[in-house]
């Protein structure tokens, strides 16, 4: 599969699915929050819609890498997009006609990102079928612009004009959009999964036994688990940040949310050739000291959303330097049979933590200040600093390669 390379049928494809699926989210995910705060503004309350939202990455990913290496990962795809297309079916109903309440929106939520980890463990494990090895940077670096383009920059501004015509109008466009991402995904050719006798069980260790038995990887996760728990904390707070503190109506929310994916965007054109130049280890170091830099200038600058949202672009470039990065490393070194457990592996991880940092940044807002929430999300993201710093040195990823040469 490899050999069809960046523009084979089966990637222009997946690509296609990438829209639709993105739209999907993008529409459900700028709602969900908005809504959240037409019931309440108690920041403990919003930041539970975060919670809800981020859980099923710590409770499913080992599962859903289980099932994504023993059944053809196309299929799970689909299926992760039948679910969706419930998930915003049932939200549609429930604003269409006037019965939102904060446990609908935290049950779809949960059921929305449950989808999540399965079609994005499957999406990431089909991309190494799909493109040449030497085309992996800029496929997940196409990919996440995709999907941060959809999720935060075209489809939030939109949203918050749709939910001001109709509280359900979103989501009956997600549920079109997430159908047309399961009729897509259909098509798409995968290789057929390895059958083996081993106990479900046996098989989430031996997906964490690789990844927390290789350095490299370990430490990647250790850096992606701190920064999520920061970002997590911050992103609860945002929406609540944008209307108290820069009084912006639920348009203005929609902008400054897709300045999120401006960064990414203007960083996309560039993200390939600077981690060609400067390599992994570089490139990884650069952009988490970017992240405390970003998360330092939130909490200090004065309240213009041009300002605050100029400092989101330039967070959100530099942190696809990082994921692009990250996201490489564990495709490059990881054998293909283990693929689908250690990405789930990693997500549970080291995403595990967000549900956790969208509660402080809840309490810390509460008990402190809106602008406290991204203070504590430098000091955590100083943590993972060091880790990269000390870990990930050009020595390490020579020794990675060493070792899957072998």
């Amino acid at each position: 599969m490899a050999g069809w390379g960046g523009s084979g049928p089966a990637w222009v494809r997946l690509q296609a699915v990438a829209v639709s699926g993105s739209t999907c989210e993008g529409l459900l995910l700028a709602a969900l929050p908005l809504l959240a705060v037409s019931i309440t503004t108690d920041p403990r309350a919003v930041s539970l819609v975060n919670v809800a939202g981020q859980a099923p990455w710590l409770l499913l990913s080992l599962f859903a890498g289980v099932v994504i290496d023993r059944v053809r990962r196309t299929t799970v795809l689909a299926s992760a997009y039948a679910v969706q297309v419930v998930a915003a079916l049932a939200l549609a109903v429930l604003g269409s006609t006037g019965s939102l309440s904060l446990p609908a929106l935290l049950a779809v939520a949960f059921v929305l990102t449950t989808a999540q980890v399965f079609g994005d463990g499957a999406a990431g494990s089909v991309v190494p079928e799909v493109v040449a090895p030497d085309q992996l940077n800029m496929a997940n670096s196409r990919l996440q612009v995709i999907d941060r383009g959809m999720v935060q920059f075209v489809v939030p501004p939109a949203t918050g004009l749709l939910i001001g015509v109709s509280a359900g109008l979103p989501a009956w466009l997600a549920a079109v959009a997430a159908l047309g991402a399961l009729l897509l995904a259909r098509g798409i050719p995968s290789a057929k999964p390895v059958r083996t006798p081993v106990h479900p069980l046996k098989d989430v260790t031996a997906g964490l036994r690789y990844l927390v038995g290789t350095p490299l990887l370990r430490s990647i996760t250790i850096t992606v688990a701190l920064g999520s728990f920061a970002a997590a904390a911050g992103n609860s707070m945002l929406v609540l940040y944008a209307t108290q503190e820069l009084h912006l109506a639920p348009f203005g929310c929609g902008v400054l949310l897709a300045c999120l994916a401006v960064g990414w965007v203007v960083s996309s054109f560039f993200v390939d050739r600077f981690v060609r130049r400067f390599g992994y280890s570089t490139a990884m170091r650069i952009a988490q000291a970017c992240a405390v830099l970003s998360q330092l200038l939130l909490a200090i600058v004065p309240p213009w959303p041009a300002l605050v949202g100029a400092v989101l672009i330039f967070l959100t470039g530099t942190t696809l330097i990082w994921n692009v990065c990250s996201q490489s490393s564990r495709q490059r070194f990881t054998p293909s049979e283990l693929l689908g457990r250690v990405l789930t592996s990693h997500r549970a991880l080291a995403w595990g933590l967000t549900p956790l940092g969208a509660l402080a940044g809840g309490f810390v807002a509460v008990h402190w200040s809106l602008r406290g929430v991204w203070v504590m999300a430098a000091a955590v993201q100083l943590v993972g600093t060091s880790v990269v710093w000390r870990q990930l040195s050009p020595s390490a990823f020579r020794e990675a390669e060493a070792a899957m040469a072998r």
